[in-house]
């Protein structure tokens, strides 16, 4: 007990750090989104999961939260540099360089969501002022969420990825006047209501300018004069009292410390030491992090999912479904297809972390009723799960599109194809066209052959035809594809797709029928090369026999064979090998 009073809530925090130490490594292992996990583990073990219990079962208390005020000083910390994180994102020059999508298509979709989702609230009864707050704080997606899972698909440098990451800079720039508007509406006067945010948002905005132009002139004269040593200790204490410092600056002007962690980040982002502090504070984002999507999973009460069985799936179906059609609408008016737009509306249809902190505010103030405050987070925590379900939803519907975008434009190409072949002879047919059907074709291509190739990458297909390659989207197993480039009249068929079964798949339709053809094989090892053989191909190279060779060529060489010799003993191998298959 006295040391719980030397260190207050050294419990919850040696408990939260033996988590996180433990869940980090699993969900990395899991290849599970890490937000999810630590949203999960909050619910689980927070007052409202395994905590409930803590009084009955009084050893429950050593492994939960009973009690979410033990991790609320700590989470308020996490949000701090969760702030602090975005701003180093959002400088000046990733603004300008995007400037068209984010204060064009992020402040559509800011603007049109907000107006949608508020109305909506409204007409379900809710107060205006409750409405607006709604509207706005549900408009904003989760920037973590989706950052992580743009990282794991490795879309962020794609033209929709970058689209994304504008409309959610735009979004955390929008937090700034939605904190400002949760302080007006604090103040509890209806009357002149206008005049007042008017000023309340010119109070905030000079008082934002000057602790920008002061942070300005203060920073970076600070980190040059004690960081020349590059030290990580130095880089972290200035970092900190950077962060604090000016949130508690913003704090006295009567703005919120996050908003004043997230100029702390948009100064430091315009400085040369960016990446410095970026690689200083690597080792702590994620706990961070994980600090503040825990306290968020704590405060779902997943006993309000069985008293609203019904309403609660439907606000999330409601929300997913409001933002999707705004965003998928506003990509589409951006120049995206249909399929690549509704992919990204799946994948920022979410609520975002911002609305724990606003709806905290708002409930703190006494804007809004706790039975509100409650649902509406508990709406915004079970849509953070589903994303990774809907944003993989999303994505399957695009490829969906795209193949059959890609199936029909093939169509049109093959007759176009099958009118230029006519009645010539001699031309070779590819199926796949990765590295190695790539290579084929080049050295077909090089002696003046005709070929045809197939490939069921619909990427691979748009990229390589857009260049006027003869490279279709379909599977060569399909034999009435292969009947329209004149498969009969063919020198020959090459198959190199990487799926095993697929190959052997196809080969014993192509046997099927062209049982003449010459057909030659790629396959992944000796073993399935002979079942390829039997399958009915003519010749099999399998790849690790050709890359064994290669390699025991240049080792035959190192030892002091001669180049002659090397090259006769490998060739011998490769021959005896492929009689072996042949047989």
């Amino acid at each position: 007990m006295e040391v719980h009073q030397t260190l207050p809530y050294l419990r919850e925090t040696l408990l939260f750090l033996a988590l996180t130490g433990i869940l980090i490594p699993l969900l990395q292992r899991a290849r599970v989104n890490q937000v999810l996990g630590f949203l999960a583990a909050g619910t689980l073990i927070g007052p409202f999961g395994l905590g409930l219990w803590a009084g009955e079962f009084p050893w429950l208390a050593y492994f939960t939260f009973p009690d979410r005020d033990g991790v609320a000083a700590l989470a308020e910390f996490g949000v701090l540099f969760l702030m602090f994180m975005i701003g180093l994102e959002l400088s000046a020059s990733r603004l300008w360089a995007l400037r068209h999508w984010v204060f064009g298509a992020g402040v559509a979709q800011v603007v049109f969501s907000a107006t949608l989702i508020g109305g909506l609230a409204w007409w379900f009864g809710n107060p205006p002022e409750v409405a607006a707050i709604l509207g706005f704080v549900l408009s904003l997606s989760s920037t973590a969420v989706v950052m992580q899972l743009m990282d794991e698909q490795r879309s962020l440098g794609t033209p929709l990825g970058r689209a994304g990451f504008s409309i959610l800079m735009l979004q955390d720039l929008a937090v700034v006047p939605l904190l400002i508007l949760i302080g007006v509406l604090a103040t509890g006067s209806t009357e002149g209501m206008a005049a007042l945010a008017g000023l309340a948002l010119l109070k905030a905005a000079v008082a934002i300018v000057l602790i920008y132009l002061l942070g300005r002139r203060v920073i970076r004269p600070l980190f040059q004069t004690f960081v020349r040593q590059r030290q990580p200790d130095v880089f972290m204490a200035l970092t900190l009292l950077s962060t604090l410092g000016i949130a508690a600056l913003t704090e006295m002007a009567g703005l919120s410390m996050a908003l004043g962690a997230l100029l702390a980040g948009l100064l430091l982002a315009e400085t040369e030491f960016r990446h410095e502090v970026e690689v200083t504070i690597e080792p702590f984002k994620g706990l961070l992090m994980g600090l503040f999507f825990m306290s968020v999973g704590m405060s779902i009460d997943l006993r309000e999912v069985a008293r609203s069985p019904l309403w609660l799936p439907l606000s999330v179906a409601g929300l997913f479904a409001i933002k999707m059609l705004v965003t998928a609408v506003i990509l589409r008016i951006g120049g995206f297809r249909w399929g690549r737009s509704i992919e990204g509306g799946a994948l920022l249809g979410q609520g975002g972390e911002f609305t724990f902190i606003v709806i905290g505010y708002a409930l703190t103030a006494k804007l809004m009723p706790v039975a509100t405050g409650q649902f509406i987070m508990l709406v915004v925590g079970l849509s953070l799960f589903a994303t990774p379900l809907i944003a993989k939803a999303g994505r399957s519907f695009r490829e969906h599109a795209e193949s059959r975008r890609s199936a029909a434009q093939a169509e049109r190409d093959l007759s176009e194809q099958a009118e230029q072949i006519g009645q010539k002879e001699g031309h070779v047919i590819i199926a796949g066209f990765g590295r190695v059907g790539q290579l084929v074709a080049q050295l077909v291509a090089a002696q003046e052959i005709p070929y045809v190739a197939f490939e069921t990458d619909a990427r691979v297909v748009s990229k390589l035809h857009g260049r006027g390659l003869p490279v279709f989207f379909g599977d060569a197993a399909r034999v009435e594809l292969l009947h329209k480039v004149r498969a009969e009249k063919a020198a020959a068929i090459v198959l190199t797709m990487d799926h095993p079964a697929s190959a052997l798949h196809a080969v014993k339709a192509i046997r099927r029928a062209y049982p003449g053809i010459p057909l030659y094989a790629r396959s992944r090892d000796e073993k399935h090369a002979v079942a390829l053989r039997h399958a009915g191909a003519t010749h099999v190279i399998p790849e690790t026999l050709e890359a064994g060779l290669q390699l025991s060529a240049l080792v035959l060489q190192a030892v002091g064979l001669p180049e002659g010799s090397a090259a006769h003993v490998v060739q011998l191998e490769r021959e005896r090998r492929i009689a072996e298959l042949q047989a």
